[in-house]
C-alpha cells in the first residue's frame, strides 16, 4: 500500500496484489473458517447456483470440514433456498431470511432483464405483463410447478402467446425458489418453483433500500468501485447511494487511480500473505463480482482470445494458484472412475503443480468418495 498526495488528500492506494489478499481473506480463502454453513452463506452473501451441486465445492473450499449434508440439511429444513432469479438476473443459493430481505432490493433487476435483457419480453410485447404474472401467481399458490408447466397452462389464456415466454415472466418477476430434491446432493430432480408464501410461510419483505446490501458487498468482496459493485448486482446509479453512505465508509485508490469504498474493518491483509491454491465451482461469484476482474484473475489481456472475448476457461471452475486464477478444472467420470482434470492456463511455478495435485486429491475425495480417483493434468 502507498500513499498519493498533492490535489487529492492523502489517500491511500492499493496495488493489485492488495486487493486480491483482501477478497480472498473475505471470501474465506486465504485459510479455511471454522464456521456454520448457514453462517458462511450469510457472509457471502450468495452463492452462484446455475449448476445445482457448484455451492457444495464453494464451501468445501471455504470451511474447515465440510460436509454435504450440512448443506443439504439447510435445503430441506427450509433455512437455505435456491433462488430462482437475484443477482444479475441468475439462480444463487442463500439463507431464506436473506433471500427474503434482498429479493425486493433486486427486483428492478429482474424487471430490466425481463423486459431488455431477454427474448421473452419482447414475445409478449402488448400483453399486460402484470395479468399474467398475478394468473402465474394463483397456478403457484395451488400448488408448487415446473416453469415448463406454468407456461403451458398460461397458453390456454393467451393461446396466441408463446408458452416459454409466458412462463419466463413469471419466473423473472415473480420472487420464486427451486425446491427440492433440485440441489440436494446425491439427488436429481427438475426445477420446481414455489412462492415463498407456499415454501417458507412467509413473504418477501418491502423495504427496497439497497444500502444494507451494499456495505454487506464490501464487507465480503472490497474494497470496491460504484462499478463493481454493479456489476455484481445489476442495479445501476448507484453513485449518489455511495455518497450517502460515505461518512460511514472509508477510501482507497487503486493503482490506475479509481476511487475504492471500504467498510472501515474490512481486513487488508500483507500482499505477500500465502495464498494456497483454491478450486472455485462454475462462475463462483469471486471472479464475477467485479467490473475490474484483475485482482483475481491478474492481467486480463492473457485471458483473451480471438475477437476480444475472455478464454473458455471461464466457463468451468477456476483453479487459484498464489491467489489467482490460473487453471481450469473438471469432473469426468466413467463408470466407477472419477477424473478430475486440471487445466493450466500457463506453466506452474516451483512446487505449484504439486501443491495443486494435493488439493485436487483431496476435493476429489470429496465429491467421489465412492469411486476410483485420479488426477490428471491436460492442456485446455
Amino acid at each position: 500500500m502507498t500513499t498519493t498526495t498533492g490535489n487529492i488528500a492523502a489517500v491511500p492506494v492499493l496495488s493489485r496484489r492488495s486487493l486480491n489478499r483482501a477478497l480472498l481473506e473475505r471470501q474465506l480463502l486465504l485459510r479455511r473458517a471454522d464456521m456454520a454453513a448457514e453462517d458462511a452463506i450469510e457472509h457471502l452473501i450468495a452463492l452462484q447456483a446455475q449448476e445445482p451441486f457448484d455451492p457444495y465445492s464453494a464451501l468445501w473450499s471455504r470451511l474447515k470440514g465440510f460436509r454435504a449434508e450440512e448443506l443439504a440439511g439447510l435445503l430441506l429444513d427450509r433455512r437455505a433456498v435456491r433462488a430462482n432469479a437475484m443477482m444479475r438476473t441468475t439462480i444463487h443459493l442463500l439463507t431464506a431470511r436473506d433471500w427474503l430481505a434482498l429479493r425486493p432490493v433486486l427486483q428492478v433487476v429482474q424487471e430490466r432483464g425481463f423486459t431488455t435483457g431477454s427474448p421473452f419480453g419482447r414475445q409478449l410485447k402488448g400483453l399486460d405483463i402484470d395479468e399474467v404474472v398475478a394468473a402465474g401467481r394463483e397456478l403457484l399458490d395451488e400448488k408448487p410447478r415446473t416453469n415448463s408447466v406454468i407456461g403451458k397452462l398460461l397458453k390456454e389464456r393467451w393461446p396466441d402467446r408463446d408458452a416459454t415466454s409466458l412462463g419466463y415472466a413469471v419466473r423473472y418477476l415473480l420472487p420464486l425458489v427451486q425446491i427440492p430434491p433440485r440441489g440436494i446432493w446425491g439427488k436429481g430432480g427438475l426445477p420446481v418453483l414455489a412462492t415463498a408464501e407456499t415454501w417458507l410461510g412467509r413473504s418477501v419483505g418491502t423495504n427496497t433500500s439497497p444500502d444494507a446490501m451494499i456495505l454487506r458487498y464490501l464487507a465480503a468482496y472490497g474494497p470496491a468501485s460504484v462499478m463493481d459493485i454493479q456489476a455484481w448486482c445489476w442495479l445501476t446509479r448507484l453513485g449518489p447511494i455511495l455518497e450517502r453512505l460515505r461518512p460511514q465508509l472509508r477510501t482507497f485508490r487503486d493503482e490506475n487511480g479509481k476511487e475504492l469504498f471500504d467498510v472501515p474493518d474490512g481486513p487488508l491483509p500483507d500482499p505477500e500473505t500465502p495464498a494456497p491454491p483454491r478450486f472455485l465451482p462454475t462462475y463462483d461469484n469471486i471472479v464475477l463480482s467485479h467490473k475490474d476482474r484483475s485482482r483475481i484473475i491478474g492481467d486480463p489481456s492473457r485471458w483473451m482470445v480471438d475477437g476480444g472475448q475472455f478464454d473458455p476457461i471461464f466457463l468451468r471452475g477456476s483453479v487459484l494458484v498464489d491467489g489467482f486464477v490460473h487453471s481450469g478444472w473438471r469432473v469426468e467420470r466413467d463408470g466407477d472412475r472419477a477424473t478430475l482434470v486440471v487445466m493450466p492456463a500457463r506453466p506452474y511455478a516451483r512446487g505449484e503443480r504439486e501443491a495443486v495435485a494435493e488439493e485436487a486429491t483431496r476435493l476429489l475425495e470429496f465429491l467421489a468418495p465412492e469411486a476410483t480417483r485420479v488426477v490428471e493434468f491436460r492442456e485446455p
